[in-house]
């Protein structure tokens, strides 16, 4: 899944003349809380809301009204912004952005191309729209979280009862945290069972696997095992 095809590519942006007045405009109008910052078409910086409130916070808590108001039309983005900002290229996956974004503890990085254009802008909203979209919660339906053992067939072991009692499998996850050496955890999440079949199902399954957790997302049930 690479980030060309989750980035925001209606790519806002602000040039460093640009005043603190249109920054905050162009984020509000937008609903947006990162704006690239632009010299001759070329990246230079980022400036944030974070950055927005923290300038009108320093420089002008002392002031009344008029003057603040004054002042963020006169402030420069190109001295509030973030310089040197992390960017990311399109054909990075969305995994590596979002290890680089909690490494870096940003919300929000432009995404440049080789040519060094400013083609869209990638934040965590789009990264939990991959997750939505990846674990396929939005089909609600029900997800199990097995611990099994680290080998061949072990999956298929699972599989079969489900697809056996007319379950559909949307999404299979896999970690290795938190598990001991030779084991891993599956999640798996399944629709379209009949709930009349569900306590056969999870009999079936608790044979060949160790149940951690069964959520059934329509029927607002959480089992932990």
């Amino acid at each position: 899944m690479l980030v060309t095809n989750w980035m925001s590519k209606n790519v806002i942006t602000v040039n460093e003349d640009d005043s603190m007045q249109d920054a905050m405009k162009l984020m509000k109008q937008h609903a947006i809380r990162m704006l690239p910052v632009l010299k001759d078409g070329r990246l230079i910086g980022v400036v944030t809301d974070r950055d927005l409130k923290r300038a009108s916070a320093s420089d002008a808590t002392t002031l009344d009204v008029h003057e603040m108001l004054y002042l963020i039309a006169k402030i420069k983005v190109k001295s509030i912004m973030s310089k040197n900002p992390i960017s990311v290229s399109p054909d990075l996956t969305v995994e590596e952005t979002a290890e680089i974004l909690l490494t870096n503890k940003i919300s929000g990085a432009p995404v440049v191309d080789a040519t060094g254009k400013v083609v869209g802008t990638i934040t965590q909203t789009d990264l939990f729209r991959v997750l939505i979209a990846l674990t396929g919660v939005g089909k609600r339906g029900i997800q199990f979280a097995f611990q099994i053992e680290d080998r061949p067939g072990t999956i298929k072991n699972l599989a079969d009862p489900i697809r056996s009692h007319g379950g559909r499998m949307v999404s299979i996850l896999t970690s290795y945290d938190n598990v001991p050496d030779g084991f891993r955890k599956v999640y798996i999440r399944m629709y379209g069972l009949d709930r009349a079949k569900l306590p056969s199902l999870k009999e079936e399954l608790s044979r060949v696997a160790k149940l951690l957790y069964m959520v059934d997302h329509r029927e607002n049930k959480r089992e932990i095992f």
